[in-house]
Parts: C-alpha cells; sequence; structure tokens
C-alpha cells in the first residue's frame, strides 16, 4: 500500500499545481528518497492559466498568463540497509505573463523567467524510524521584463534583461515513520540561492549593465500521510516560502523610479488528501489546496492572489512500472495590478483559474 499510495500522492499534492506564490512551480519535493530500493521516474505537466481582467479606463484586458510546461526527472539508489542517494531535477521557479497592446495603461508589460535545478541528496536512517536527509543543489535562472503602458509614464518602453546565471545552495531535513500504519512526517528546508545576474537594461537605448542580485526564496516543507483502513492513506503538506525577501531591483531602474520592479507576499500553502488502492493494478487519490489572499495590489508581472484547488490521480501499476496521471483545477484569487509610489491600482482581475494536467512515470530496479 506506502509505495503506490505515496506515488498518487506525490502527483496530487505537486505534479499538477499551478501559480502558488505568484512563480513557484514545482513545490521542490524531495518525495523520491522515500521510495523502496532503486528507483526512477520521469514526471511532465502543461498548466493553462486564465487570467483576465479590466483596466481603471475600462478597457478588457485579454488572457495575460501563457500556458506553460514542467518536467522533471529524479532517480534514487539504496546504498545499504541504512543509506541512499538520490538526484532530482525540477523547475522551481518561473514566470510567463504579457499583456495585449489593446490597454492603454498595461499593455505591452511582459515577464518571462526560468529556473531549473539539480539536487543530490543523501538519506541516512538511525532506524526503523527516524532519518535525516540532505544535499546540495545548484540552480540556474534567468529572466526578461519590459514595462509598457501609461501606467509606467516616462518609464514606459523599460526592457531589462537577465542572463542566465547558476548559483548554489543546500537541503537539509528530517522525518519520522511508522511503518506498519504507512505514517511518515517529513519537514525538509530548502535554502536561498543567490544569483548574480549580467544585466542590460535599456529605455530606447542602453542605460545601464551593472549586475544583478537576485535571490530566490527559502522555503519549508512539511509532508504527511497516515494509514487510515485498509488500502486507505490520508496524505498533505504544507509549504512556506520567504517571498518578501524576493526582489528584483536593477541598478538603473531602482534610481530613476525610487523602488523595485516587483515585492511579493511570504505565502504559506496547504494541502489534505486521501489515496486509495483498489486492487493489485489501480490506485487513485484525491487532494484539495489553499493558499490565503495576500494584499489584493499585486505586481503586473505576478497578477495572481491566492488560490483554492483539487486534483484528482489515478495509478496503474503493472510489474516494476508504476504510471500516475492527473488533472487539477484551480481558482486564482482576484488582484488588482499597481504601479506607483504610493501603490495605485491599474487594473481589476477577477474569476480566474488554471487548469493543470500531469503525468508521471516511474520503475523499480
Amino acid at each position: 500500500m506506502k509505495c503506490v499510495l505515496a506515488t498518487a500522492s506525490a502527483l496530487a499534492l505537486g505534479a499538477t499545481g499551478a501559480t502558488a506564490g505568484g512563480i513557484d512551480r514545482s513545490g521542490q519535493s524531495i518525495g523520491v528518497i522515500f521510495e523502496d530500493g532503486n528507483y526512477a521516474e520521469f514526471s511532465f505537466g502543461a498548466v493553462m492559466p486564465s487570467v483576465t481582467g479590466v483596466d481603471v479606463a475600462t478597457v478588457e484586458i485579454d488572457n495575460v498568463a501563457d500556458r506553460y510546461f514542467q518536467y522533471g526527472l529524479a532517480i534514487k539508489t539504496q546504498l545499504n540497509d541504512k543509506s541512499s542517494v538520490s538526484v532530482i531535477l525540477d523547475q522551481p521557479f518561473g514566470a510567463q505573463v504579457e499583456y495585449p497592446v489593446a490597454s492603454p495603461l498595461l499593455g505591452g508589460t511582459a515577464a518571462t523567467a526560468s529556473s531549473t535545478a539539480i539536487t543530490a541528496l543523501y538519506r541516512h536512517q538511525m532506524n526503523e524510524r527516524l532519518s535525516f536527509h540532505g544535499g546540495v543543489r545548484i540552480q540556474s535562472s534567468s529572466a526578461n521584463v519590459t514595462l509598457n503602458g501609461l501606467a509606467y509614464g516616462g518609464l514606459s518602453g523599460y526592457n531589462v534583461d537577465l542572463a542566465s546565471d547558476t548559483g548554489l545552495g543546500y537541503v537539509i531535513g528530517a522525518a519520522y515513520e511508522i511503518p506498519d500504519i504507512a505514517l511518515r512526517v517529513a519537514l525538509t528546508y530548502n535554502s536561498a540561492i543567490t544569483h548574480n545576474f549580467a544585466t542590460v537594461e535599456t529605455l530606447g537605448a542602453p542605460i545601464g549593465i551593472e549586475p544583478t542580485k537576485v535571490t530566490t526564496p527559502q522555503s519549508v516543507n512539511l509532508d504527511f500521510q497516515t494509514g487510515v483502513a485498509a488500502n486507505t492513506l490520508v496524505f498533505g503538506s504544507v509549504r512556506w516560502v520567504d517571498w518578501s525577501a524576493f526582489r528584483l531591483d536593477p541598478a538603473t531602474f531602482t534610481g530613476l523610479s525610487g523602488g523595485g520592479l516587483i515585492d511579493l507576499d511570504d505565502s504559506t500553502t496547504y494541502t489534505l488528501g486521501v489515496g486509495r488502492k483498489f486492487n493489485d493494478t489501480w490506485s487513485g487519490a484525491f487532494s484539495v489546496s489553499y493558499e490565503a489572499e495576500g494584499n489584493p495590489l499585486v505586481s503586473p508581472l505576478a497578477p495572481s492572489n491566492g488560490k483554492i484547488g483539487a486534483t484528482l490521480a489515478a495509478v496503474y501499476t503493472n510489474g516494476n512500472t508504476k504510471i500516475t496521471t492527473g488533472i487539477n483545477y484551480t481558482k486564482l484569487g482576484d488582484a488588482m495590478p499597481e504601479t506607483g509610489t504610493p501603490d495605485t491600482a491599474r487594473a481589476d482581475f477577477t474569476g480566474n483559474t488554471a487548469i493543470g494536467i500531469g503525468v508521471k512515470v516511474g520503475y523499480s530496479f
């Protein structure tokens, strides 16, 4: 029961999630370290947001959030009865936003950001119940931002390009388990990672090339599961991300505007679900997730504010192979993109959603 249902719950927890904390994408799961024996998996997901609104000039703003794809790879090797190593590849953070030119206030404003991380983890079991895990994370990131429209005044047309940079961080955590009832509680800390981006700022012509320091946020994941009846598992997670420490402050833009390009509120995302093994071939899971709304005035580059969603996952098992599929529906909280000092709402976004689909193929060897 433990391995099959854990696979379903892992997908329900994060593989099809959408836009948590604005640009939080993968959830930085380390679930592969708890698989039995030697194990490898590949996951792929697509998220299709619908984020629309109306600006203060009463012009309707069509969908500003583009569809995006997520992929992940992980492999775990059992060294002996006590020790194992795992390598995980994921895409922890990202953004893809573009305002249609029809909006006089924000039309042409756009942002793209991407990141890829490789995490190497070592896990040591002190005994049947207590274990510790930790390792290093290498992360590559890049971004490009354009500001356009009347909302930006004399800075309309500004662009900043942050060339790809690689930073180093770490992961550390512990887990407590009672195998007889499939109980596990795992706490994992993900460190912040600092990038020093080679930067080109333009406003009609180049206006700055000073490097930009950006720190992707530290986070804490609390994951839990327990058997509650024969072939039935309750699971969940709490993820906190220190987004308030994440700043994008290119030197020339900051000097001209008196402020930075983006700042976000901390986020805490809660997930709770149930998994069920129907027979030796099929298992499934259902979960709900919630992230509280914060300040409704948000950056136009991250135009969402909290969420509530549901995920349905199914697992097909055949010998050493497990294929997990899932679908997620998320209702995004209402938000008002703002600019200026003091913050001034430039648009109103309501009734927005995201649909995600995902598949994970796992193989034990």
